[in-house]
């Protein structure tokens, strides 16, 4: 078992690989939690606010008592363009529009974190800029034939194809982008003495 670094006991309430692996290698000793909610949210709700309810919104759902020593993790990551909200695409057929919009354009992507302990909850949220090329429609479709866009906000993986291809530059962090902040994380742990 890898020693950790960090004293807290995360429990991470993501499906995500990518935020499982960024909490995983950043030395935190995390465990694995199941929390089921619909992930609607009120069509008035405009970019950063949209992931910031959504990660409270799973926080709240988790029904077990939390030890002294142990912080729940919920985190919801959008991406925001032409002033509308792009979440996980439905088909394929979603996915490709959704790219085909990215494609030549600016974006935020907003990951929100929602921390809770025993006695407490703390939300805040992350924005990174990023620029796309220009996508041909067969870069496109390579992509959406070889990886799965079906589980990513926006329908892209920064550190896929697309992302090597496709990303001219990014104003932020790279790691908010993959799903996760972590700097920020451990930035407000210890402002809120959490660890």
């Amino acid at each position: 078992m890898k020693p950790v670094f960090f004293k807290p006991r995360l429990l991470l309430a993501s499906k995500s690989p990518r935020r499982r692996q960024l909490l995983t290698d950043s030395g935190f000793s995390v465990d694995f939690v199941d929390i089921e909610v619909e992930e609607d949210f009120d069509a008035n709700l405009k970019a950063q606010a949209i992931p910031e309810f959504l990660a409270q919104k799973k926080s709240r759902a988790f029904a077990n008592q939390l030890q002294a020593n142990e912080i729940l993790v919920t985190a919801d990551t959008v991406v925001w363009v032409n002033d509308h909200v792009l979440n996980k695409p439905n088909t394929i057929q979603e996915a490709k529009s959704m790219l085909m919009e990215l494609s030549g354009n600016k974006h935020t992507v907003y990951t929100a974190v929602c921390l809770k302990t025993h006695t407490n909850e703390h939300v805040f949220s992350e924005a990174s800029e990023v620029y796309f090329n220009e996508l041909t429609e067969d870069m496109i479709d390579y992509y959406l034939s070889v990886y799965s866009p079906l589980d990513k906000a926006g329908a892209y993986g920064i550190q896929e194809f697309i992302g090597y291809i496709g990303i001219q530059k990014i104003v932020g962090c790279y790691y908010n982008v993959m799903g996760f902040p972590v700097s920020r994380l451990i930035a407000e742990l210890n402002q809120h003495k959490l660890f």
